[in-house]
């Protein structure tokens, strides 16, 4: 065995952690080179260790990683970018939290994938700077699922095989995209959709993130494709996801919150 091959040095993003022994960690990576790897963080838990701020969910870092016996061992961290803005807001959080989950859930260990680790350090960089971040999350939903052959069809009916027509249609999570009225009306598992949040899922499909960005989406289409893209996801990976649920929870409590501050301004 090659001393390259024993140690070596990758660039990944944290997916998540657990506590593992008396002072060490496992971590779930995905990374530049390799994909989704597991490593073995010893004593990263210890007050005095080095790493511990450089291994945090949906931080970018470079590791230096060494061939164990059943798993990678951290033996160097250095990190790239921390993100520190999305740890300041518990919204932000849970956006970041569910880019990294969707990755998780849909990627396998040690498959390479060059593209989706740059639409993934994109997507929470554009996060952490402040753009609206369910226009980023859609835009991410969107693109990983065409880089991973997930893409819905959205031109064409999957059932007819017809050009979808300028009206409301219906989405087959099982089918794998749009169905014109006639064929989608009592198909089972087939949820309607407007036109107007198809227009903008095939405009997040063939545009780069700046023009797609531009889009001006009401309150009530991006309900619509949150709606639309969870089903989707449920279908895909036959469960839901748990940072969804937390993100509306927040989500609802900010409201109740400006709400209440919006009474006492009154008052």
């Amino acid at each position: 065995m090659t001393h390259e091959f024993r140690s070596f040095r990758v660039e990944v993003v944290v997916i998540r952690h657990y506590d593992y022994g008396e002072a060490d960690r496992m971590l779930t990576v995905y990374s530049q080179q390799r994909g989704k790897l597991r490593a073995l963080a010893k004593g990263v838990r210890k007050v005095r260790s080095r790493k511990a701020g450089h291994l945090e969910p949906f931080t970018r870092v470079k590791l230096q990683l060494a061939k164990g016996k059943n798993w990678y061992v951290v033996s160097q961290a250095e990190a790239l970018d921390t993100y520190s803005s999305l740890r300041e807001n518990l919204e932000a959080v849970g956006y970041a939290s569910y880019v990294v989950e969707l990755l998780d859930k849909f990627t396998y260990e040690e498959e390479e994938n060059g593209a989706v680790y740059r639409l993934v350090t994109n997507t929470l960089a554009r996060l952490a700077r402040g753009d609206e971040p369910q226009m980023v999350v859609r835009y991410f939903e969107i693109q990983l699922l065409d880089l991973l052959g997930f893409r819905p069809e959205l031109q064409n009916c999957v059932v007819s095989g017809s050009p979808i027509k300028p009206e409301d249609q219906y989405f087959s999570g099982k089918l794998g995209g749009a169905v014109s009225p006639a064929h989608g009306k009592g198909l089972a598992g087939a949820i309607p959709v407007s036109m107007q949040a198809l227009k903008y899922m095939r405009h997040f499909q063939r545009s780069p993130y700046r023009e797609a960005v531009r889009a001006k989406i009401s309150d009530e289409i991006n309900q619509e494709l949150e709606i639309l893209m969870q089903h989707y996801v449920t279908y895909l990976l036959e469960r839901g996801l748990n940072t969804p649920k937390f993100i509306r929870r927040v989500r609802r409590d900010n409201q109740i919150s400006a709400a209440l501050s919006l009474e006492d301004s009154h008052d």
